[in-house]
């Protein structure tokens, strides 16, 4: 009788089990949906948008998982919406599953404990199978992992190769010289007076060579590359030599015309031939085409080239490690167990090298750079993004990656940083060009325009 019962019952718990994943709580017959807000426009959406539905019918339906993605168009946005939920705004949207977010939001909602940790989903030997450096980002003040790496981005040098053959030509400045910051001043001055003397008769006409997308970020990943930073907690760290060095490298020909001080994606400048070359984010290659349009409509078809980020003469090469990751909401236990069954599938070396041949990010694991990189480099049929892999391969070898602190008023200091400086530097271009126009040589001229802007722009903070 107790034998008969002893059946019985492990006939039972067989029935119970019966079509459950390995995952505790996982079974296809009642699938768990989870809600994807991701921030991917045009080409970066619609292979987002195909691999989901590629999870959703092979591995989504094997465990039982459905992802309902929903795009909400620009980073911005979707970090807006987090930080409502996380101040618990009236208005704020419910929070979804998993999200694309920065570690900065992520540490808003993780104080409000909105985040799943996410080490216990994992094995040791899973984890290290991914960059450190990247995995490490995404640990917040608690040590745990909450933002998750898929896709990362450094920035990079930018390279109209067709326009500066033209300058190379003329001048014999050669692109060795734009692996520095000191390289690419120089030839920046050199750039506008070489265009401004095309003109004879229309004086200070020259063009600009150069901007960048992130001012703070040269000045972050500067101060690093030099051995010393720009924060002293969370202030800014602006009295060093290290720093002077950065301010004269950008302000000066700034100044002088050779860098365009702009306030947009340098792409953009990039599209018209108002620039050479700009330091950038890998992501940003979409925005590169073949052809460039000039204000009076002429086109003409162009090449380009793609450098590892400048150093400063003498610096450690270092790069900068940006782009979001994937949070994961506290809720169920199957339902935080099936999130990480969609990042281990979306991280795999096999999707994330997809993701990131068409969308200019970089790969987040080991195989995926030592293994599979070069077959991509072959494969890929945009010759830009075979340039970009490459370079990206040399930073991955060469370079050490510089992770920006995480505090609440970072974006907001950036965001004034830039402001200040590209105000400082058109104020003293004005003034400049004033000076020129009255007699005065260009030295004398930018002695005076400059004088105790760096003081000024040092007390500000």
């Amino acid at each position: 009788m107790k034998r008969i019962w002893a059946i019985f019952c492990a006939a039972l718990l067989a029935a119970g089990l019966s079509g459950c994943t390995a995952e505790t709580g996982l079974n296809p017959r009642h699938p768990v949906t989870l809600t994807l807000w991701h921030n991917f426009g045009g080409q970066m959406q619609a292979t987002m948008d195909t691999l989901v539905d590629e999870f959703n019918g092979t591995m989504g339906k094997e465990k039982g998982i459905i992802l309902s993605v929903t795009s909400i168009s620009g980073s911005s946005a979707v970090q807006e919406k987090l930080t409502m939920i996380a101040d618990g705004d009236p208005g704020a949207p419910e929070m979804p599953d998993i999200a694309t977010c920065y570690p900065a939001t992520a540490a808003l909602l993780q104080e409000r404990e909105l985040l799943a940790p996410l080490d216990g989903q994992f094995t040791q030997s899973e984890l290290d199978a991914y960059l450190p450096r990247f995995v490490e980002e995404g640990r917040l003040s608690d040590g745990q992992l909450y933002v998750f790496p898929f896709a990362k981005s450094t920035e990079v040098l930018f390279v109209n190769q067709t326009l500066f053959d033209r300058f190379s030509e003329a001048t014999g400045i050669g692109l060795d010289s734009l692996s520095t910051f000191e390289g690419i001043a120089a030839a920046s001055t050199a750039y506008y007076d070489w265009t401004d003397g095309l003109t004879p008769d229309t004086p200070e006409d020259g063009k600009s060579f150069y901007t960048a997308d992130s001012l703070f970020n040269l000045a972050q990943v500067g101060m690093e590359q030099m051995g010393g930073s720009l924060f002293a907690g969370e202030a800014l760290a602006l009295d060093s030599d290290c720093y002077r060095r950065i301010w004269e490298a950008v302000f000066e020909p700034a100044v002088r015309g050779g860098y365009a001080i702009y306030d947009g994606y340098s792409s953009d400048l990039s599209k018209t031939g108002e620039i050479v070359c700009s330091t950038g984010s890998t992501a940003g290659i979409l925005f590169y085409g073949e052809e460039i349009t000039y204000p009076d409509n002429t086109t003409e078809q162009v090449e380009y080239t793609v450098l590892p980020f400048p150093t400063f003469q003498g610096g450690e090469k270092i790069a900068i490690q940006r782009g979001n990751g994937l949070v994961v909401a506290r809720s169920t236990p199957e339902k935080e167990q099936a999130a990480a069954v969609f990042l281990k599938w979306f991280t795999a070396p096999e999707q994330n090298m997809r993701f990131v041949a068409s969308t200019g990010y970089l790969p987040v694991t080991r195989s995926a750079f030592e293994e599979r990189m070069e077959q991509e480099i072959a494969a890929n049929e945009n010759v830009n993004i075979q340039k970009l892999l490459r370079a990206a391969m040399t930073v991955y070898e060469a370079y050490r990656f510089y992770v920006p602190p995480v505090f609440d008023a970072f974006n907001a200091v950036s965001s004034a940083y830039a402001e200040k400086l590209q105000t400082a530097a058109s104020e003293a271009r004005q003034e400049y060009l004033s000076l020129l126009e009255g007699g005065a040589a260009e030295e004398e001229a930018y002695r005076q325009a400059a004088a105790e802007r760096l003081e000024a722009f040092r007390s500000a903070w």
